[in-house]
């Protein structure tokens, strides 16, 4: 057997246990996921993500923490200007548009987080 057949780990690759990864990015991710039980966890993980960006980390981090602030914001501001277009009628299509894309952007987050991967276009209000 040649040392060719072995397989080699990036330095930037997920954990060799090849199980569910808990870094700060993907919990934040789950916690804004959460939200759509509870109504609360959202919250949390704005105030960690706030928190957690100020703290010293890897460089693949810092584009999941901007991505995960400017989803929450962002869709703060659209909930609100859909519960309040909601008296029209016209904010239940903006609600559930903003619901959708916050739970995109959620899971992308957490599937490159598991990944180590940094996040391509963290500024970006598409996905």
């Amino acid at each position: 057997m040649d040392d060719n057949s072995t397989p080699t780990r990036r330095n930037s690759g997920p954990p060799a246990n090849s199980g569910f990864d808990l870094n700060r990015p993907t919990i934040i991710s789950l916690l804004y996921l959460g939200s759509f039980v509870t109504g609360i966890t959202g919250l949390v993980g704005i105030v960690l993500a706030h928190i957690w960006r100020g703290e010293s980390h890897e460089p693949w981090i810092s584009s999941h923490y901007t991505y995960l602030i400017r989803t929450f914001w962002i869709g703060f501001v659209a909930s609100i200007i859909g519960a309040v277009l909601s008296i029209v009628l016209i904010g239940v299509p903006l609600l559930i548009a903003t619901a959708v894309w916050v739970g995109v952007r959620s899971v992308l987050s957490l599937m490159k987080a598991q990944r180590h991967e940094p996040m391509p276009e963290p500024d970006t209000l598409l996905f």
